[in-house]
């Protein structure tokens, strides 16, 4: 028996979500269920993508991952179960959801899912809701123990596996260069996808003031300078900072406000920042 951990955009001012647990508990009323998040905006596969990568290294080996943030419902995309490097395992459609934990966590097996054994039994003719009669009846199946990884279907090579499109950040003369991509949602923190080990590379230590940089589509939209601290105490109330944030990447806050609402920053690869030790002009 390991956890099965459920994660969608569908909120929960409906019955959906609590569809899924009903689901999951009739295939085993010993499963431990747990939420990673059901506020994903709605559609945002790359935002589903993230929050996994964000949480997943601190679970149990053998704990389930049941993710549904699904356009394409209904359409030719696969439904997969994928197996972790480091021995986890995520139910998801073949469509990004995968992306992060590909690039920075490595995927070990791919797997589809055989429908004609992994459904919810007289659930056929829906078309609409397979994170209730596939995923969360295929990922509460596998953390009960009832099917193997192997159980869940016939295999596929990990390089056929959907992936949305990643910017890499790099050094050069101006700076360290990345994307800004997802808000710490409710305290409006910008997370990039800047490691702290090339962000250090040009020099800065804490308590050192940087120029920021962040264009959207080409057009600059926020331009200053700001300190790099340990932590948001570090600055005044109301006062703007770089810091690392807990996936050991560069971030930006304001101490006790929403940078991404003051400034009107949004996420993704349109969104690029550039960061460079302040020399005193910019």
């Amino acid at each position: 028996m390991h956890p099965l951990v459920f994660q969608t955009d569908f909120g929960l001012a409906d019955g959906a979500v609590s569809a899924m647990y009903g689901v999951a508990y009739c295939v085993d009323p010993g499963l431990r269920i747990h939420d990673l998040t059901h506020d994903i905006r709605p559609y945002n596969i790359w935002e589903a993508s993230y929050r996994l990568i964000q949480t997943i290294n601190y679970w149990p080996a053998g704990t389930v991952f049941v993710s549904v943030v699904d356009p394409g419902v209904g359409s030719d995309r696969k439904s997969v179960v994928i197996k972790t490097g480091s021995g986890r395992y995520i139910v998801t459609p073949d469509n990004g959801t995968l992306t992060h934990v590909l690039r920075l966590e490595g995927i070990a097996e791919a797997r589809i899912i055989d429908e004609h054994i992994n459904r919810l039994p007289d659930s056929g003719e829906c078309y609409t809701f397979h994170g209730r009669d596939v995923y969360a009846y295929t990922g509460a199946r596998l953390a009960a123990g009832i099917i193997g990884f192997e159980g869940v279907g016939p295999e596929i090579p990990v390089e056929e596996l959907v992936r949305l499109p990643i910017v890499e950040p790099y050094l050069d003369e101006k700076g360290v260069h990345g994307t800004i991509d997802v808000l710490d949602i409710r305290f409006g923190s910008l997370w990039t996808n800047i490691p702290r080990k090339l962000f250090l590379e040009t020099g800065v230590e804490y308590g050192d003031r940087v120029s920021i940089t962040i264009e959207h589509d080409h057009q600059t939209v926020y331009r200053n300078i700001i300190q790099y601290a340990k932590s948001f105490a570090d600055v005044y109330v109301g006062e703007a900072l770089a810091y690392v944030n807990s996936l050991d990447c560069l971030a930006l806050a304001i101490n006790q406000g929403s940078f991404a609402r003051a400034y009107n920053i949004g996420t993704g690869n349109a969104w690029r920042i550039t960061v460079a030790p302040f020399k005193g002009y910019f």
